[in-house]
């Protein structure tokens, strides 16, 4: 089983970008989602960009993380 969570894009340079995750900035390959731009959210596994994501799934599941923390 593997872990994806949802990231935002907030920089491009080349095929890394520089992703946002609740805070936390991480550098990621898209070289797997080059139709990926800066403000897209994507799914982020093991430093690559594995998909890109509609930005209402990835702010829920954001969200379901927030609570899964809190208990």
């Amino acid at each position: 089983m593997c872990l994806a969570v949802p990231a935002k894009i907030i920089s491009l340079e080349d095929s890394v970008a520089e992703v946002d995750l609740n805070g936390t900035t991480y550098k990621a390959s898209i070289m797997l989602t080059p139709e990926a731009k800066v403000g897209d959210y994507v799914l982020l596994h093991t430093g690559y960009a594995i998909q890109v994501i509609d930005e209402k799934d990835a702010l829920e599941t954001l969200e379901i993380f927030k609570q899964m923390e809190m208990l």
